[in-house]
């Protein structure tokens, strides 16, 4: 299969050093960057450059980029994409990427699918790209209406392949809500965490949890703030559920009241062990 990779960051990236590592597909990629078009060809993550010539041959191009800049490429190379050809993209939200692309893979014949890898580094970039990043990650698709059995079950072998454990399926709407909580949610804390004074007079005083916390304020703020807004109804009512239980726990601490946050604790402690591990 010839796989085209548009956007060879962190994800884009480590994909296609996933599919050079663990199959014997043909990876064309193209970046802005040159210098990681370089690096790409130099690590063998790519055969050559995605262009004009190379675009109407693959069977699988996966649109590893922001979501504004997914759909305009798309939009601009439609025309190139093979009739036969499965586009993915791999942005993190999905409803304002689905309802732009689908008419336009619609309009020039190809199949298309919303997709989000569940995985995912504090530092993006080619250069933080690996072959194991998505070893043991759940891929999230959204089909649609249009979605046949034989395009997921492409999917589902070729994603299985370059090491994820498992398909996830939704819709757009049900992604955007859930993933409000567990991921985007999760950035805006620990970058409001860290800008606490005692966060420069930590040293020596911290361990795991400052770490846990602190891990994911090291974003990249142009994408982060894109995907926050694209997903801005879901992400302030889980920031105003967040906020009203600080509140709780605020005020049993004011109050001393050990009773009330010894329950408040309790609470979340079994809360956690329902939801499980992950």
């Amino acid at each position: 299969m010839r796989v085209g990779i548009v956007g060879l960051g962190l994800m884009g990236g480590s994909m296609a050093k996933s599919v050079k590592t663990r199959t014997s597909h043909t990876v064309y990629g193209i970046d802005l960057d040159q210098e990681t078009m370089m690096l790409a060809r130099l690590c063998g993550a790519i055969d050559g450059p995605l262009d004009e010539t190379t675009l109407p041959q693959c069977d699988l191009v996966l649109v590893a980029i922001r979501p504004q800049a997914a759909v305009d490429w798309t939009r601009a190379h439609g025309a190139q994409i093979g009739k036969s050809a499965i586009l993915v993209d791999l942005c993190g939200v999905k409803r304002v990427v689905v309802e732009q692309i689908a008419p336009i893979a619609e309009e020039h014949g190809f199949a298309y699918i919303g997709g989000h890898p569940m995985a995912g580094r504090e530092r993006g970039g080619f250069t933080s790209s690996s072959d194991d990043l998505y070893v043991g990650a759940s891929m999230i698709l959204t089909p649609d209406k249009r979605t046949d059995m034989k395009l997921l079950e492409t999917l589902q072998s070729f994603f299985l392949d370059v090491g994820f454990a498992k398909l996830t399926f939704s819709q757009p709407e049900e992604h955007d809500r859930i993933i409000a909580f567990t991921s985007q949610l999760a950035h805006i804390v620990s970058s409001a965490y860290v800008k606490s004074p005692e966060a420069q007079r930590r040293r020596g005083f911290s361990a795991g949890s400052f770490r846990d916390m602190t891990r994911v304020a090291r974003l990249d703020e142009d994408m982060w703030t894109e995907l926050f807004l694209d997903d801005a109804d879901y992400l302030t009512k889980e920031l105003g559920i967040l906020i009203g239980h600080l509140e709780d726990y605020r005020k049993a601490l004011e109050a001393k009241d050990a009773q009330r946050l010894h329950a408040l604790l309790k609470e979340g402690r079994e809360l956690k062990a329902t939801a499980g591990g992950n």
